[in-house]
């Protein structure tokens, strides 16, 4: 029975703690006192993404794509980017049409990547501008978490946000493909284009591809992306109908186990005699 259950808890408290962390974070920018400011974080994250060059590759039989890319401005350390002094997040990733709302790190790392979505070091920072292309990407398949286990039902046409420090950049699906682990043409910067791509793995299980879906900022940036920007994470609901069909079936095996039980035998005690 605690294997039925196990997916569905461990999922379930994975997703509160990283809508904790994103809440956390949030309530972090709205510190006045943070230093250094938001506004300077995202400008050295602009100067880095300038002195950024080459993209992304994806080598054969590696699990994710590899960062080729290196900044020229030796004094801005990919590390320090976007970290603020009391969090280890990057940004915020919302893809609402699968229900995805997660934290975004530094790096793709294993454990990074246990925690939520990496940043693959080597392409642009996310903090939008034209000719940059940012690669995000996460697990698929967790028996712990769902990361990006639904990636594969994003359409063209879809809309995905980042949200860091304070601000938020939209971005609509231009192209989702499944590429062989050695095409990596996909995930170089485009002139003029404001990209990001977001990767995972397939076949489930198998992981011998990799599905990219590609994102093209919106500008403006919709109303609407602003009016959410900061809102609380929706914590994630338990699916009480688990421990309820578990309870349920142990009960009845309970039951059937006693009810075969054969009756006891009595034990009747021999009169004894009356003595005279």
């Amino acid at each position: 029975m605690l294997v039925v259950l196990y997916p569905e808890a461990s999922s379930w408290f994975s997703q509160y703690n990283q809508s904790a962390l994103i809440e956390s974070y949030d309530e972090q920018l709205e510190d006045d006192g943070l230093d250094p400011t938001a506004a300077e974080l995202l400008a050295e994250a602009r100067s880095y993404n300038e002195a950024l060059n080459a993209g992304a590759l994806l080598e054969e039989n590696e699990r994710l794509p590899t960062g080729d890319g290196s900044s020229s401005d030796g004094s801005l350390e990919y590390e320090r980017m976007l970290r603020t002094p009391r969090s280890d997040l990057m940004a915020r990733l919302r893809i609402p049409d699968i229900d995805v709302d997660l934290p975004v790190y530094h790096g793709t790392s294993d454990d990074t990547l246990d925690r939520g979505v990496g940043h693959l070091e080597g392409t642009s920072l996310p903090v939008g501008g034209e000719g940059t292309h940012s690669v995000l990407t996460a697990h698929r398949g967790l028996a712990h978490a769902t990361m990006f286990t639904n990636l594969d039902r994003v359409e063209t046409g879809d809309v995905f946000s980042i949200e860091v420090l304070g601000e938020v950049l939209s971005y609509r699906v231009v192209r989702t493909v499944v590429v062989e682990p050695d095409e990596s043409e996909a995930l170089r910067p485009v002139v003029g284009q404001d990209l990001v791509t977001l990767v995972t793995c397939t076949p489930l299980g198998i992981n011998t591809q990799r599905i990219l879906v590609t994102g093209e900022r919106i500008l403006p940036t919709p109303e609407s992306e602003i009016d959410a920007m900061g809102a609380k994470p929706d914590l994630p609901r338990f699916s009480w109908w688990a421990v309820i069909a578990v309870c349920g079936t142990l009960l009845v095996i309970g039951y059937l186990y006693i009810a075969g039980l054969p009756p006891r035998r009595r034990q009747e005690k021999p009169a004894e005699q009356a003595r005279p």
